[in-house]
């Protein structure tokens, strides 16, 4: 099962690192990412693996969350058929 991870917010060192560790952690596997930094703001997409999570979607994604409050960032994790369906008029 694949997941879509959006962060967005105001460029600081580390995102890349603590956003991808954290995923690491939760078994989730980074295949593709994309970024970008348009003056002193950062945006990222990240397509990841979880089908060796632990936890369920939901629970990682509340946990996206609450790590992107931590470091000032807003990070969203949806299952990828969500994410295409959002984006697909």
């Amino acid at each position: 099962m694949r997941a879509v991870v959006t962060v967005t917010g105001k460029d600081n060192k580390g995102i890349i690192a603590k956003v991808s560790s954290f995923l690491a952690e939760k078994g989730a596997n980074v295949e593709e990412v994309s970024q970008t930094i348009l003056g002193d703001c950062f945006a990222m997409i990240m397509l990841v693996d979880i089908a060796d999570a632990q936890e369920e979607l939901s629970s990682i994604a509340r946990q996206c969350e609450e790590l992107g409050e931590k470091i000032g960032m807003s990070i969203r994790l949806q299952h990828e058929a969500i994410f295409n369906a959002m984006h697909n008029v």
